[in-house]
Parts: C-alpha cells; structure tokens; sequence
C-alpha cells in the first residue's frame, strides 16, 4: 500500500510551518510587485496557496497557480529560470540564516475541491449522507 504523503510521520513541526508562511507570504509579496527581473515573469498574476519546508528548512516547496489556472507551464518554467534571483530576495526579506533551496510545484486543492464538490452533489452520495 502506497503512503499518502501527508500521512508520513508526526508532520511539520511548528518552525517547519512558520517559516513556509513566512515564505509563502514573502513570495507571494514580490511575486505581485513585480520584484523580479523578468518581464515574462512580472506580466503574470501567480497565486502561492502554500510553502512547505523540509525538516532542515533547506528546500522550501512553494504550490503555485497562475490567475484562471491558464498557462500553468510556462508559470512553473518561469518560476524556475528565476529560481536564483527569487532565492536571493526572499533570504534577504525572511531573514533566515540559510535561504531555503525553492522548488515550484502546481497547486491542485482548488481541482480537488471541485471534484469533492462534484462528488458531494451526486444524488447516491446525498441518499447516503441524508441516511
């Protein structure tokens, strides 16, 4: 049986979650300012639904998705090609000692809520949950 990845372990301690809302919240602040150099970039609207951090808090995962989920790749290449400068400025804005290697994931929990919305409004899933 395969693990679920958020069922692995006591999960994210405290430290683990404060500073992926630090970065998360760094993040989302230069994304939407327009701190980047990069016009290809700067021209998108990026929503950062959530960071997380490794145990060490050396690699940061940050769920992202462009404004109307359109263009969902060149958004993550993007992210990517500017890895380094983004890098750079959230060490310097979050303060940490280290700054955290960034890695740039899709953000799905807005398709899953829909599917669970989808799936809630079936009518034998109704009969079930009325019963």
């Amino acid at each position: 049986m395969a693990k679920n990845k958020f069922h692995d372990g006591p999960g994210p301690s405290q430290r683990q979650l404060r500073v992926g809302e630090l970065i998360r919240r760094t993040l989302s602040e230069v994304l939407a300012r327009g701190d980047v150099h990069d016009p290809d970039l700067n021209r998108l609207s990026i929503t950062v639904g959530e960071v997380r951090t490794s145990p060490d808090l050396k690699i940061a995962t940050a769920y992202v998705l462009p404004l109307g989920g359109k263009g969902q790749d060149e958004v993550l290449k993007l992210l990517a090609r500017n890895k380094g400068e983004l890098r750079r400025v959230i060490g310097k804005k979050v303060g940490l000692k280290f700054s955290p290697d960034l890695r740039f994931r899709l953000d799905e929990t807005f398709d899953q809520m829909d599917d669970t919305r989808r799936l809630f409004e079936q009518d034998a899933v109704r009969r079930d949950l009325d019963e």
